[in-house]
């Protein structure tokens, strides 16, 4: 299962990577994440999220119960229940991160949309503003008419770039989130190549308190 997490993690680090730089695969996940968005998509997307939510929730039920075990106790007397706390752990915070990185996917996908119609809006309104400025000619009223649909364009195309210089703003801070997303998910490798170290460490552990057992028993029995 940890495998699958991380190829799932890896992927969506990928997506968000084509999504951050402008390449020709760049549209081609645009379009499947707008296709993905109608009719079933969203329900089925929803649907996996909430089994990786509860997946998670019973990991962080079990470190729970653990741990009041070890309270209880007053001491961490069993290896076997520290190989599962560091299991659950790990599993907790890979799904944590691709729930995370699917949220950051799907933001960075809306606000490339909003910018694509910003940008076409503000282009239609450039080309109307352009129309009155050639078209103006007639009457004194009509002049004035025209002045005053121009000045209103210019308002409105005002706050078309504040948008756009704001969503601008948001697309970057997104990639500076997504760079500390790849830092933490390296340091994810590493507390992995850990836990898999310490796991293997236990595991001989046991086997060492198994072959004393099997002999303090046989000693007993002769």
């Amino acid at each position: 299962m940890i495998q699958l997490l991380f190829t799932v993690i890896f992927s969506e680090m990928v997506l968000i990577l084509l999504l951050l730089f402008k390449t020709p695969l760049r549209k081609l996940v645009i379009t499947g994440l707008d296709r993905t968005k109608r009719g079933r998509g969203p329900l089925v997307v929803k649907t996996v999220a909430g089994t990786v939510s509860v997946v998670l929730m019973s990991s962080v039920y079990s470190m729970v119960k653990i741990q009041k075990r070890w309270t209880d106790e007053g001491s961490i007397s069993n290896p076997t229940d520290q190989v599962l706390m560091a299991k659950h752990q790990l599993e907790a915070t890979l799904m944590g991160s691709i729930l995370f990185l699917a949220l950051m996917a799907d933001r960075l996908h809306h606000y490339i949309r909003e910018l694509r119609i910003r940008r076409k809006s503000m282009e239609a309104i450039k080309k109307q503003a352009r129309g009155f400025e050639d078209g103006k000619s007639g009457s004194s009223k009509e002049i004035k008419s025209l002045e005053e649909e121009s000045t209103a364009m210019e308002a409105k195309l005002k706050n078309l770039e504040s948008e756009l210089e704001t969503k601008t703003r948001e697309v970057n801070a997104a990639e500076a989130n997504q760079v500390a997303l790849r830092k933490q998910s390296e340091g994810f490798l590493l507390e992995y190549d850990r836990l898999l170290s310490e796991n293997q460490h236990l595991r001989s552990q046991l086997k060492s308190v198994d072959r004393k057992l099997s002999r303090s028993s046989s000693k007993k029995m002769d």
